[in-house]
């Protein structure tokens, strides 16, 4: 007999992690409903690499010829000083430690397009809605919901992200498991009136960087701007008018597109405002209830390895349960498995700055040397440990019995 058989899961949050794990559960033979507070999965977006071994986890989802049709191709990296003059051009592949011809980048809505699209006819999704209180009884997990009636569910996910509230639900306040790596940031859409195409250009001072880039020759382009701050800006977060002032205040040069980003964010209505943290957490499950993605592991976007690391700990989770009749026994192997991974691709994003945002003047210049020395000629890129932590882990195989 299948393990998985009458199991029913509850997973919350329906981006990267939530549809991945529900394609998995559902072919296991999991009865799975997922549960999202937007009213739609978001498109469009940023983009998101996906590589190493969730190429392979993608691949064996059979989505890997879809998500090769939307590959985005950023061909280039340009990095101007502060009066917009060109210091460097290198391949994204340099800094991400990416595969050329072998990762693929795709916008993060149509990643989440094409999980959802695999398994919407078959799993059950409620959107505009929310976990409201979870009661695990040690036989089942008694849920309410925001809007839909309660229900009864054999185990229940969380993968509603960074700030998730699911793992407030269980595990308790965010602040004990959050590392703030010393950044904040904004990202929005501007009019791409610069000719941009599969490219990125980045500007910086000391502790700020201001990006603009194009994923194909379009009318839209993003605008993304960051900047070291010793305490996350706590107070700004569900105020989008404290967000605006805040990251304007950090920008007030008049030079390159600087006023024009900050005009642009000022009136953008797609604000995405948030800080570069990541979850550490001493486990990813009590009881019935287990975390997944950037619930249990969030490896901030400056891994560039977010996406990736959701999709192999979905195949995980998911294939663990199939094969282990007990629960606990599953969330254990899981975490045996994909702790160790995760850990090393958060080991890639560290606080003292980056390669694109340079904390300090030495640091910068630093940088600025590498760039102007040309890359190729010995310089010790990002990217060198990056390509080992993307392929670290071999994705198991699950032949659950049945």
């Amino acid at each position: 007999m299948n393990h998985s058989e009458q199991r029913t899961v509850l997973v919350s949050g329906a981006s990267i992690a939530g549809p991945a794990l529900a394609h998995w559960l559902d072919h296991y033979g999991f009865r799975v409903t997922v549960v999202e507070k937007a009213s739609a999965v978001r498109g469009g977006g940023y983009a998101v690499d996906i590589r190493g071994t969730a190429r392979d986890a993608v691949d064996r989802m059979g989505l890997l010829d879809r998500l090769r049709a939307a590959h985005v191709d950023t061909r280039r990296l340009t990095f101007v000083d502060t009066e917009g003059e060109v210091i460097g051009v290198v391949r994204p592949e340099d800094l991400t430690g990416g595969e050329q011809g072998q990762d693929l980048e795709v916008r993060r809505g149509d990643l989440a397009d094409a999980l959802y699209g695999a398994v919407r006819d078959r799993v059950e999704f409620l959107f505009d809605d929310s976990i409201a209180t979870l009661r695990d009884d040690g036989d089942r997990v008694d849920v309410t919901f925001v809007h839909a009636g309660p229900r009864t569910f054999d185990l229940v996910i969380g993968a509603d992200g960074l700030h998730s509230h699911t793992r407030g639900l269980v595990l308790g306040p965010e602040e004990p498991y959050h590392r703030y790596l010393g950044y904040t940031f904004a990202g929005f859409t501007l009019p791409n009136d610069l000719g941009l195409s599969h490219e990125g250009v980045t500007w910086n001072a000391p502790g700020r960087a201001a990006v603009l880039y194009a994923h194909e020759p379009a009318d839209r382009m993003h605008g993304f701007l960051t900047f070291a701050r010793e305490t996350p800006p706590f107070d700004a977060f569900r105020d989008p008018g404290a967000q605006r002032d805040l990251v304007a205040a950090t920008f007030p040069e008049r030079t390159w597109h600087i006023p024009r980003l900050v005009e642009a964010l000022r009136s953008a209505d797609d604000l995405f405002f948030d800080v570069v943290s990541q979850i550490h957490l001493p486990t990813w499950s009590r009881g019935r209830v287990a975390l997944a993605g950037d619930a249990a592991h969030a490896t901030s976007f400056l891994s560039g390895q977010g996406s990736s690391v959701s999709l192999v700990g979905a195949y995980v989770l998911a294939g663990e349960l199939a094969t282990h009749a007990d629960h606990t026994d599953a969330f254990a192997a899981y975490e045996r498995i994909m702790r160790p991974f995760a850990e090393r691709n958060q080991a890639l994003a560290g606080p003292g700055g980056t390669f694109v945002a340079p904390r300090t003047r030495e640091m910068l210049d630093a940088r600025n040397r590498v760039l102007r020395a040309g890359v190729g000629e010995g310089a010790e890129l990002p990217g060198d440990e990056g390509r080992a932590a993307h392929s670290a882990l071999r994705l198991p195989e699950y032949r659950p019995a049945g």
